[in-house]
């Protein structure tokens, strides 16, 4: 492994940005992790030659403006967890076929695909998929053969992670193999989540959206996170965004529990207030300046308590999350964005604004182009355009009916989180709300 790679580093707020650019272009060396500096910035691994420092002041300008970077080198760089996990699977192999010839069982390519090739690591436990292990001959070789597993991917401890249960909770169904503490401690970006993963879901491909949240400036602001889980995005506002107060709403009782043991473990128990029921029965109104409503396929039944909750006097912004079916991409073009609705104000009478909307589709002409005005350009793929226009409307209209005037709705920005299967994808609408 080499001692040294080269790097571009920037501060951790715009390192998300970076990353997705640098790995777009095919720049990006996915050998490597990202490395966290001392001095809260940020090093991306590069292709050694991929950049030139000419290169450097384009990118600044273009991927996210107002920022800075500067090319450097990540010494003893850390294999990402593609390539670690690849290791650990020729170990794997290694050690269950070397068990299997101890019991004098014949080893097969049935077998062979039986095994898992992919795993989430919580600390010593080693989660592993539904897909795996599901041969007979498996039951009859333990508790050793989750031995030799445990052995082989580094760990003390194993479950194996079944479907999604339909208790109303999305509880997962796992079974612990080895060990009886199922209890487990995962880190993000300088945050400690702990829960129990025979009863609490975690999602590690949400890691971008907790750092994008992360980079928020929200102090002074009330924030309602409507579907908080252990914590997944509350604890970043609390953290990192620096919001005053936040109101964390769940109604999994071990959801609950993890979320209120990782508010103390971070040391934000003071500025967070949990609710445990149904938020629908919420007994808040006017009192955020941001609503997080991170249910997925589709926040919509919460659609209604959020604008209840946005202070009437100055509004605030929502961020809906979706699952959303996508079509192939494409480039789009200044007429394109020029054509795509960008947001709506309602008349008392729900009507949108003609003068309005043509004035909002200049800016979005002016704007196109600019990553940081809703990516108008490859990722914003024109079915996101369409969903987010037609939230933006539904919105304005739950506005009007909850608070007897109308209100401006503007889709600020939509985030690709992560896709789920082909042309299924998770996003996240940023919509601003402001009463008219």
């Amino acid at each position: 492994m080499d001692d040294f790679i080269p790097a571009v580093t920037t501060s951790l707020r715009f390192a998300q940005i970076y990353r997705k650019h640098l790995e777009e272009v095919g720049v990006l060396d996915r050998r490597f992790r990202l490395q966290r500096q001392s001095d809260a910035t940020v090093a991306l691994p590069i292709l050694p030659g991929s950049l030139a420092q000419q290169d450097l002041a384009t990118l600044q300008d273009t991927v996210a403006p107002g920022s800075s970077c500067s090319l450097s080198h990540i010494q003893a760089p850390v294999p990402s967890k593609r390539c670690s996990v690849k290791s650990a699977n020729d170990k794997l192999v290694v050690a269950v076929r070397s068990l299997l010839e101890q019991r004098e069982e014949v080893w097969s390519e049935e077998l062979l695909g039986d095994l898992p090739h992919s795993w989430h690591w919580h600390g010593d436990l080693a989660l592993l998929g539904e897909g795996s292990f599901n041969q007979h001959i498996w039951k009859k070789m333990e508790p050793e053969i989750w031995e030799a597993v445990a052995l082989a991917l580094g760990v003390k401890r194993l479950a194996r992670v079944g479907r999604v249960s339909t208790d109303g909770y999305r509880t997962p169904v796992v079974t612990m193999l080895l060990g009886d503490d199922s209890w487990v401690s995962h880190v993000d970006n300088g945050i400690r989540y702990e829960f129990d993963v025979t009863k609490c879901m975690f999602s590690p491909g949400n890691i971008t959206e907790k750092l994008r949240i992360a980079s928020f400036d929200c102090r002074g602001e009330t924030v309602v996170d409507l579907y908080a889980g252990i914590g997944y995005f509350t604890l970043p506002y609390l953290v990192h965004a620096g919001a005053a107060d936040v109101h964390a709403c769940e109604w999994n009782p071990h959801a609950v529990r993890a979320l209120q043991r990782n508010l103390e473990l971070n040391g934000v128990s003071t500025r967070c207030q949990v609710h445990q029921g149904d938020n629908r029965e919420l007994p808040l109104c006017d009192i955020a300046d941001r609503v997080n409503l991170g249910l997925i396929p589709s926040s919509e039944e919460g659609w209604p308590v959020a604008c209840r909750l946005l202070k009437k006097d100055s509004g605030g912004i929502l961020h809906i999350h979706q699952n959303m079916t996508s079509r192939p991409q494409h480039s789009e073009t200044p007429e394109a964005c020029l054509n795509s609705p960008v947001g709506n104000i309602l008349d008392s009478s729900g009507n949108r604004t003609n003068a309005e909307f043509s004035r909002r589709k200049s800016t979005a002409a002016r704007n196109c182009g600019k990553p940081s005005q809703m990516q108008c350009s490859g990722a914003l793929r024109r079915n996101w355009q369409e969903w987010a226009e037609s939230t933006s409307c539904r919105i304005a209209s739950l506005l009007l009916e909850v608070h007897g005037h109308p209100w401006r709705t503007c889709v600020q920005h939509i985030e690709h989180i992560k896709s789920y299967a082909p042309h299924v994808d998770h996003v996240v609408l940023d919509l601003e709300c402001r009463p008219a």
